[in-house]
């Protein structure tokens, strides 16, 4: 061996490893420790069925937020042209949203107006009938707003009311009931003979999917209001509202205006999916005005004089 201080040192360098060995088995045995916690933590998050993490208005979409944005711009885009299509050509379009409580029907309708001009598109989201509009004849009250030429009308609930709702928590007699199934194809069969472009879809969820978005309301004062005494009743009805959807299709569902089901379990596919499909079953053609030339302003008279801006009240500007 060598004499010099190096040496010394030496078995102070071979103490070492076993020190670390030591600290490496504690640090695993608590990395191991960890994921056993995390584990009884999500078994008590899935009794909770994690409703309070996620918002109705963010979903569990997978589709990507650029992708749906983007796709969502071009097809809103293709609905401007197509509005300039019905008003030149003078078209009647009925389009009827029906499905589950809390499907996606009114994210959809809200999508598709939204770029529209709404003197030529309408939302029709009618409340319970008075004691006046019971005594009409059923179809009295959505007749008056049906469309006029080159007008679009989206019906937020329709005249299926009575065979989901009505026929259900039994607000209408059976004998009701029954006249609407007889009555109602041959009502949606002379408004297309009139010209009229009828078109009804059916938004479906899963159960689960339902209830979490139930639940989201719930904690979601923005959204709060949408659940209504006739929602809640509805979670505990779910089979019979099944049977109903059924029967209602059997006798409903005419060559003249079927019935196209969306998947609404995926808000964004759903709302895509829905608007690609209206823009395939309305033959238009792009009409849009060619891009327009402002000619230069003309200048105010020398004698206008503005009123002084303290006489004006204005908005406080808190933003």
């Amino acid at each position: 061996m060598k004499r010099n201080g190096k040496q010394q040192a030496s078995p102070k360098i071979t103490e070492t490893p076993p020190v670390k060995a030591k600290t490496k088995q504690k640090a695993q045995s608590k990395k191991r420790k960890k994921p056993n916690k995390q584990k009884k933590g999500s078994q008590n998050s899935s009794e909770r069925r994690v409703f309070h993490y996620i918002s109705e208005a963010e979903g569990s979409s997978k589709l990507p937020k650029k992708i749906y944005e983007k796709e969502l711009a071009r097809l809103q885009l293709e609905l401007v042209k197509m509005q300039y299509w019905v008003k030149h050509t003078g078209t009647r379009i009925v389009i009827l949203f029906e499905g589950r409580d809390a499907a996606g029907k009114g994210g959809t309708i809200k999508r598709i107006v939204e770029p529209l001009n709404p003197r030529g598109c309408r939302i029709v989201a009618l409340g319970t009938p008075s004691d006046r509009e019971k005594t009409e004849w059923y179809f009295q009250r959505y007749v008056a707003h049906l469309p006029a030429a080159g007008e679009m009308v989206c019906f937020d609930r329709s005249w299926y009311n009575r065979a989901g709702v009505e026929h259900v928590m039994g607000f209408c007699t059976a004998e009701q009931y029954q006249e609407f199934m007889q009555t109602c194809p041959e009502f949606e069969r002379m408004l297309v003979r009139s010209g009229m472009i009828l078109l009804k879809y059916w938004f479906s969820v899963s159960d689960e999917e339902q209830e979490r978005r139930f639940q989201s309301r719930t904690t979601d004062p923005a959204r709060r209001w949408k659940l209504s005494p006739m929602d809640l009743e509805s979670r505990d009805r779910w089979v019979e509202y099944s049977q109903a959807k059924d029967h209602m299709f059997a006798h409903t569902n005419i060559p003249e205006a079927p019935w196209f089901t969306v998947e609404a379990d995926d808000k964004k596919r759903a709302r895509l999916n829905c608007i690609s499909h209206i823009l395939s079953k309305i033959p238009y053609e792009d009409m849009t005005p060619e891009p327009m030339k402002l000619p230069p302003r003309k200048q105010a008279p020398a004698k206008y004089v503005r009123p002084p801006l303290n006489e004006q009240f204005f908005v406080p500007q808190r933003y």
